[in-house]
């Protein structure tokens, strides 16, 4: 959008698209391509059974609204305030709304196509029904979908490398009146692990990468950096904490998950682990030690949350461990159920993010000293999404730490590929027609969200600060070091990458730092 209105309650929101806008294969991208999303994708039922929470009121939970105004405008309604509507619209929510074009995806819907033609479709693709062959179609994968992206995928996977190729009809031009993107073809290549991901950007085989590059390789990047024609970036990770422990709320595992859901118990977790071994043998000094909390940078950033329950106090966490009924030890010295059987904490994680296999091993051996047998169990990241819902304990990197309130996910119990509570966060989702009902601070703290979008901006800094109170005093993930750089690799003649940036999910990056003017200087 150009420009966007809001109305003084903010309950309505005008946005005014860009005139002369167009698709990759040259057709107008006008309101009706948002309209054909929120009435024929969004609200249909068989293609999304449930609408999603971020675009339903957040008093009464009744869907928005959306309406075309003209060609080039349409105005979405809210029945109560939302003031925290348009944070959300910058980030990655609101992807969909400019990657459904009408004139293509039309052909696979049953209210446009032809009954006949589409099932010939269908069948001719192998697809049971008609969503799947329109989820097909409008996925990033397929290359005869339009975008309005700087770059469209033209060799996708399995094939290898990705590639992709400038949108002709890109719309934007620098300020000199170029048309952008600058570079013309980009090209990904896909590997094994990160291991060998690092090795490559060692040798200075790659033009530019930030993911997945190691904080344990950065005096190699440094050492090599003139050999390889390189330079060395740091930008500014927005996590709180890198290596996160994730109890599971909803644990299949009754007793387990009592334990899980008692404070105590990830209290004293937390207190047994040293951290400051974390941060100089798996993370070579460069993080902090710190709970689960917000980045410094975050205007909500108060240094107690940071060190709340951080310190390593093996005697107090014996205490807590006793005095919540778990006294009874084996032979060996590890701590007894309540049931009377072997209290095991498998602690399930995909290193991917971080020297996490490191990490679980060494707070596996902390965690000796206060009575907990805990098992580390390495997966790929497929199978650690699958088994979401049937572990003890995850792993995972706590991102959107900068700009945490337009999705607080670590702030509160929620459910997604790394969640921990996914029949708490059911019921919320379906406002108590399905899943569990959580514990009352949980039930404050989802109501607290839900007040936060609907709160005028001068009302929302206190809200958001007891969002974080609760959360830093509850402990519901527990952090362990954070406030990391993010290591990139940048070759000398690829330009136009600053050298400092926020780095995180929520600001799209690298696409918050204007990949279409990057290029490489001949």
């Amino acid at each position: 959008a150009k420009s966007f209105e809001i109305s003084d309650d903010a309950t309505e929101f005008v946005f005014h698209l860009r005139e002369g806008m167009k698709w990759s294969d040259g057709e107008p991208f006008t309101a009706d391509d948002v309209l054909f999303y929120f009435v024929d994708d969004l609200s249909n039922t068989d293609r999304n059974p449930t609408f999603p929470k971020r675009y339903r009121d957040p008093a009464n939970d009744e869907n928005m609204t959306v309406e075309k105004l003209d060609d080039y405008s349409f105005k979405a309604t809210f029945q109560s305030a939302y003031g925290l509507f348009i944070q959300m619209l910058a980030g990655p929510g609101a992807l969909d709304w400019t990657v459904r074009p009408k004139h293509y995806l039309s052909q696979f819907h049953p209210e446009y196509a032809d009954a006949d033609e589409l099932q010939a479709a269908i069948e001719a693709a192998d697809f049971a029904n008609w969503w799947e062959l329109y989820a097909d179609r409008a996925d990033w994968q397929n290359p005869e979908c339009p975008h309005i992206w700087a770059w469209l995928p033209t060799r996708v996977p399995p094939d290898v490398p990705v590639v992709c190729q400038r949108n002709p009809y890109y719309w934007k031009v620098d300020p000199e009146g170029n048309q952008l993107p600058y570079i013309d073809d980009l090209r990904f290549d896909i590997v094994e692990n990160a291991d060998l991901l690092n090795m490559k950007a060692v040798a200075g085989e790659i033009d530019c990468q930030f993911r997945h590059l190691m904080w344990t390789n950065y005096p190699l990047f440094v050492e090599n950096a003139e050999q390889g024609d390189y330079r060395v970036f740091r930008w500014t990770l927005a996590e709180g904490s890198n290596f996160t422990l994730l109890p599971n709320y909803s644990s299949p595992d009754p007793v387990l998950r009592e334990l899980n859901r008692t404070r105590d118990f990830r209290i004293a977790l937390s207190h047994g682990i040293n951290r400051d071994d974390l941060n100089e043998l798996a993370y070579q000094g460069f993080g902090t030690v710190r709970q689960a909390s917000v980045v410094p940078e975050c205007p909500y950033y108060k240094e107690e949350h940071a060190q709340l329950y951080a310190e390593y106090d093996p005697d107090k966490a014996n205490e807590l461990l006793d005095g919540i009924g778990l006294a009874e030890r084996d032979a060996e010295g590890f701590r007894l159920r309540p049931d009377g059987e072997p209290l095991t904490i498998s602690i399930e994680y995909a290193p991917v993010f971080g020297p996490w296999r490191d990490c679980v091993q060494m707070v596996t051996e902390q965690w000796q000293a206060i009575g907990i047998r805990a098992v580390p169990k390495e997966e790929d990241r497929t199978l650690y999404y699958q088994r979401a819902w049937e572990r003890d304990m995850g792993v995972w990197a706590m991102d959107r730490c900068f700009t945490p309130v337009v999705l607080p996910q670590w702030f509160m119990p929620w459910a997604g590929g790394q969640e921990i509570a996914h029949t708490w966060w059911t019921w919320y989702q379906t406002v108590g027609e399905q899943g569990e009902e959580p514990p009352a601070e949980v039930k404050e703290q989802y109501a607290l969200f839900d007040q936060i979008k609907g709160t005028a901006p001068a009302e929302l800094p206190a809200l958001a600060e007891t969002l974080f109170e609760n959360a830093a005093r509850e402990c519901w993930v527990i952090g362990t070091v954070g406030v990391l750089p993010h290591v990139g690799i940048v070759k000398n003649n690829f330009r136009n990458v600053p050298e400092s940036a926020i780095s995180d999910i929520l600001q799209m990056t690298p696409g918050n730092t204007n990949v279409e003017q990057y290029f490489w200087k001949a």
